[in-house]
């Protein structure tokens, strides 16, 4: 649980050093728009099941293009990357530990790649080992839901050694990499993870084209 902070503190920094108007690999938005979702989640329950409940969805990317929109200048949004940073209010779920520990660590790590990624220059961060670990743990814990989608079994494979059968099927293919890179796939990232495949051909040939994550 202690990860959760540090990443926290990391997530701020990465979108006060991109700026507004910034781009993100997550589609459609700017760096305004994923401040807005990361502070509404935490502050507006309805906000944050929106993502994931499609009765809910339309309001939440109306609050999100608000909040976004009033947050272009970069007064606005240094403002509300503050309020991100600050965290969630008390009566949040997400003040739970528990829950800011499932919720927020691989969000955290994911969404600050998305911002360094979207650049032109990046390079891979040097993770602590125990962090590195913490997000390894998330991901198995999650990987049968992001490959659910990809018509082939998927295994997983730490490159420090340990493995993770994502998805049972006649043909395989190993996804190899360090944790961060993996979940950075698993999630959806498939063109900006740093990880490499062993299979056949065709069924790696398959695998990248496959949809991936949520």
């Amino acid at each position: 649980m202690r990860f959760v902070e540090p990443s926290r503190e990391v997530l701020a920094e990465t979108l006060l050093a991109a700026g507004p108007g910034a781009n993100t690999l997550c589609e459609g938005w700017r760096t305004q728009e994923l401040a807005a979702h990361l502070y509404l989640r935490e502050h507006n329950p309805r906000a944050g099941l929106g993502m994931v409940l499609k009765p809910w969805r339309k309001a939440t990317e109306k609050a999100i293009a608000k909040l976004a929109a009033e947050s272009s200048t970069p007064e606005a949004y240094a403002a509300l990357v503050e309020k991100f940073r600050a965290g969630p209010p008390k009566i949040s779920p997400f003040a739970l530990k528990a829950v800011e520990h499932s919720a927020n660590l691989a969000e955290f790590f994911i969404h600050t790649e998305d911002v360094r990624r979207a650049s032109d220059r990046w390079a891979p961060r040097a993770l602590d080992a125990e962090y590195s670990q913490a997000l390894w743990a998330e991901l198995i814990t999650r990987a049968a839901i992001l490959y659910r989608s990809v018509d082939l079994g998927v295994v997983l494979v730490n490159a420090s050694g340990p493995r993770h059968v994502a998805k049972r099927a006649p043909v395989s293919v190993a996804i190899i990499g360090e944790p961060g890179e993996l979940l950075m796939h698993a999630n959806g990232r498939t063109g900006q993870a740093l990880v490499s495949f062993e299979g056949q051909q065709d069924a790696v040939a398959l695998l990248q084209t496959a949809p991936v994550g949520l």
